[in-house]
């Protein structure tokens, strides 16, 4: 893979730097609130400005307010972010005067060696940009005065960056990173198993429900392949949270579900599966995503020679609808089958991107007329003529009828699993559509 420049936007809770990141982006992917403190980690996303390309770094708010008890953690987070980047964004609030802080904190970041741009935000006009005038004590000559609302002058800061990113030269053996959401309810562990997989703490991991706000992309080789790993806010239901900050991160985790490539639900081991464990697998099969579940905390309970064939019963029992989904036992405490989450990710994704040829489905099909007859919703038999795969992700297939009246639900089910069975679709929903 390509070694990518890093460009981290940095500065104070609340001057818009997660608008700015996202009108880089052209994309919205970072959460935006009026509220302050919404970006805690670090996230990122590569970004490409006229052909060149460069990661780009959102990061919390170099602060302490009282309001969050995790602002500590987060303005290390900053830091680090600003540390190993190779160019910074400081961006300031136009709408008030440069804070003795502020003036301190650039000065700080000056003394890492490394260009920074100092953009001034929310200048919406050509008369706010004439009182720039505090602004000029840094010491800066070329203030960008932008407004990343509006996108008011964001080409000037485009071709600072342009300017000052190094052209790479094409990778022909670049490959796209598989990217894994890594869902499940508040405080199950999600933070710290992304944290064991990249063999360092780069997410904050806290005690406190909701610690993750935005949904966190993180980058990492194994064996000289790329994952993309997807930490999300914890998902729980809406009318429980009153801060709307937690509420836009749950909407945000639940629209994340549709942009990956593979799901891991990660569920407690000392207490599941949970309505909401529920809710998330719902979503998570909805979705038509290949999909494993990882019990996590597995250290913390007590077994014998049946516990894990007990606990995976249960699984199954509360969960039958995504029973097609692997079942792993892990602990981000001691590491313990942790790495198994990146194998068996891309068997699933593997599984969902199959395609079986038609001879081979029609032969399945003879074999399921002659033995397992199917049933029809009015407890009809009928008789299924062929089939065709139609899609992949997930694994998509027409049988063709005489009838329009639909298999009984526990019919298809059954259909689906000898299927799952046959061709070895273990990871992956499936869908069938009749069709006469």
């Amino acid at each position: 893979m390509k070694k990518l420049a890093k460009v981290a936007i940095v500065g104070f809770p609340n001057v818009g730097k997660s608008t700015l990141f996202n009108r880089l982006l052209k994309e919205k992917r970072s959460l935006v609130h009026s509220l302050p403190g919404m970006t805690r980690d670090q996230v990122s996303s590569p970004c490409s400005l006229k052909g060149k390309e460069f990661v780009l770094v959102d990061t919390g708010g170099f602060f302490d307010f009282q309001e969050d008890p995790l602002s500590s953690k987060i303005k290390k987070k900053a830091r680090e972010a600003a540390e190993n980047s190779d160019i910074l964004l400081f961006v300031l609030d136009g709408k008030r005067d440069l804070l003795p802080a502020e003036e301190e904190l650039y000065f700080s970041l000056k003394k890492l060696n490394k260009p920074i741009f100092v953009v001034v935000n929310k200048i919406d006009s050509s008369s706010e940009e004439a009182k720039l005038g505090d602004y000029y004590r840094l010491g800066e000559e070329n203030l960008l005065a932008v407004s990343a609302e509006h996108k008011r002058n964001l080409e000037h800061l485009e071709s600072s960056l342009i300017t000052a990113v190094p052209a790479l030269a094409p990778d022909k053996e670049e490959t796209k990173a598989l990217k894994i959401a890594i869902v499940g309810r508040i405080n199950v562990g999600k933070s710290s198993i992304v944290n064991r997989l990249c063999g360092e703490e780069r997410l904050i991991v806290s005690e406190i429900p909701g610690t993750t706000r935005d949904s966190i992309d993180t980058l990492i080789l194994r064996n000289k392949k790329a994952f993309c790993l997807v930490d999300t806010a914890g998902i729980r239901k809406l009318s429980r949270t009153r801060d709307k900050r937690e509420k836009a991160s749950i909407i945000k985790a639940k629209k994340d579900i549709t942009r990956a490539d593979v799901i891991c639900l990660i569920m407690d081991a000392q207490e599941f599966p949970t309505r909401q464990d529920s809710a998330i697998a719902h979503l998570s099969h909805e979705s038509g995503k290949p999909l494993l579940i990882a019990l996590n905390k597995w250290d913390l309970i007590q077994k014998n020679t049946n516990t894990s064939k007990n606990f995976k019963q249960k699984v199954y029992e509360k969960l039958d609808f995504v029973n097609y989904a692997p079942l792993l036992f892990i602990s981000a405490l001691s590491g313990k089958r942790v790495i198994k989450i990146l194998d068996i990710a891309e068997q699933v994704y593997a599984n969902g991107y199959k395609k079986i040829e038609t001879s081979r489905l029609n032969n399945f099909l003879s074999w399921i007329n002659e033995n397992h007859p199917p049933l029809s919703k009015n407890k009809r038999r009928i008789k299924i003529k062929y089939m065709i795969q139609k899609g992949i992700l997930p694994p998509t297939f027409f049988l063709f009828t005489h009838s329009r009246v639909p298999l009984a639900p526990a019919y298809e089910r059954f259909f689906i699993r000898l299927l799952q069975e046959k061709f070895d679709f273990w990871g992956t929903p499936i869908r069938l559509f009749l069709r006469k």
